[in-house]
C-alpha cells in the first residue's frame, strides 16, 4: 500500500509527525462540531467513487504525503495511485493522484487535500523559478523564518522540493545578529564577542552588514563565520566579495526578487535569501474531478 512517507521528495525531510499533526489541524478546522453535512445528506453511505488529482498548470509538485494522510485520516478504504511524487514536473492537465474508494470520505477530504497540495506547490514552483536563474552560478538560494505561522516545516520542505535550500528552521539552529543586536549590545565587536562566548561548539554565528565599513569591522573581529548583507546594491555586493577574499560565507538579503536574482547570483555570493519564497508564492492550480 501507498503511504505519505513513500511520495516524500526523498532528498529532503518532513517529519510523519509533521504531516499527522498539519492534517489533524487541517481536518478539526474544516470538519467542526457536525462532519460534512453536504455529503452525508446527499451521498448514500455505500457508494463509491474514482477521482483524479489533476495539475492545471505547470509546476513542481509537494505536498502529495498531506493529500494522501487527509484521504486516509477520513478513510483507510481510500485507494491511491500515485503518477508522480512530490519534487516532479509535471505539465497542464497531467494526472498527479488517481483516488478510489468511499465517495463521502473523498469529497470532504477534496477542499484539505487540495488546499497542501495548492499551497506547498506554489512554494516549490516559485522556488523552482528562482533556482533556474541562478544556474551556472554556485550560489545557494534559501527560504526564511517568513512562513506561515504553523506550517513553517511544511513550507520549508515544498522549498527544497523546488530545488532551493533551507535557512534556519527557527531561532534556536543559528546564532544570526541582525542590526537590531548591534544597536542594543553597543556595536559590532561587543556583540560579536558575547556571541562567540556564549555559543556551542557546532553554533554558527552570522552576522547582518549594510556597509562595507561594517564587513571590514566583522572580518577584523575574526568571530564570525558568515555574513549577511542587507539590502546591497550589484556593486556593493561584488566589492564585498573582492574584501572578504573566501574568508567567510556571504548571504545577500533584501530586495532578491525573481528579476534580480540573476544578477545577484553572479556577484559571487555564497547564497541568497528570500522571503518571497513562502510569503508571496501563489497558489498553484490544481483540483480533483470525479471520473464517470
Amino acid at each position: 500500500m501507498i503511504t505519505p512517507t513513500s511520495l516524500l521528495y526523498p532528498d529532503a525531510f518532513l517529519s510523519p509527525l509533521a504531516i499527522d499533526e498539519a492534517v489533524h489541524r487541517a481536518l478539526d478546522e474544516d470538519l467542526g462540531r457536525a462532519g460534512d453535512i453536504t455529503s452525508l445528506a446527499t451521498i448514500p453511505e455505500a457508494t463509491t467513487a474514482q477521482a483524479i488529482l489533476v495539475a492545471r498548470q505547470s509546476g513542481v509538485i509537494a505536498g502529495l504525503p498531506l493529500a494522501l494522510a487527509t484521504l486516509r485520516r477520513l478513510s483507510p478504504d481510500i485507494e491511491v495511485r500515485a503518477h508522480v511524487r512530490d519534487a516532479a514536473r509535471v505539465a497542464r492537465g497531467q494526472k498527479v493522484l488517481t483516488i478510489t474508494g468511499p465517495a463521502r470520505a473523498i469529497l470532504t477530504a477534496e477542499r484539505t487535500a487540495l488546499n497542501f497540495v495548492g499551497r506547498l506547490s506554489g512554494i516549490a514552483t516559485l522556488t523552482a523559478d528562482y533556482v533556474v536563474r541562478t544556474e551556472g552560478t554556485k550560489m545557494r538560494i534559501c527560504c526564511t523564518r517568513k512562513t506561515t505561522p504553523g506550517l513553517r516545516a511544511l513550507e520549508k520542505y515544498a522549498v527544497r522540493c523546488g530545488g532551493g535550500f533551507n535557512h534556519r528552521f527557527g531561532l534556536d539552529d543559528a546564532i544570526l545578529i541582525k542590526d537590531n543586536h548591534i544597536a542594543v549590545a553597543g556595536g559590532i565587536r561587543p556583540v560579536l564577542e558575547r556571541a562567540r562566548a556564549h555559543a556551542g561548539h557546532l553554533v554558527k554565528i552570522e552576522i547582518e552588514v549594510d556597509t562595507l565599513t561594517q564587513l571590514r569591522e566583522v572580518l577584523d573581529t575574526g568571530m564570525a563565520d558568515a555574513m549577511l548583507l542587507d539590502n546591497m546594491d550589484l556593486a556593493t555586493l561584488r566589492e564585498a566579495v573582492r574584501i572578504n577574499a573566501g574568508r567567510l560565507k556571504l548571504e545577500a538579503s533584501g530586495s532578491v526578487t525573481l528579476d534580480s536574482i540573476a544578477a545577484i547570483a553572479a556577484t559571487g555570493v555564497d547564497y541568497a535569501s528570500s522571503g518571497a519564497l513562502t510569503h508571496s508564492a501563489p497558489n498553484f492550480d490544481c483540483a480533483l474531478d470525479i471520473e464517470a
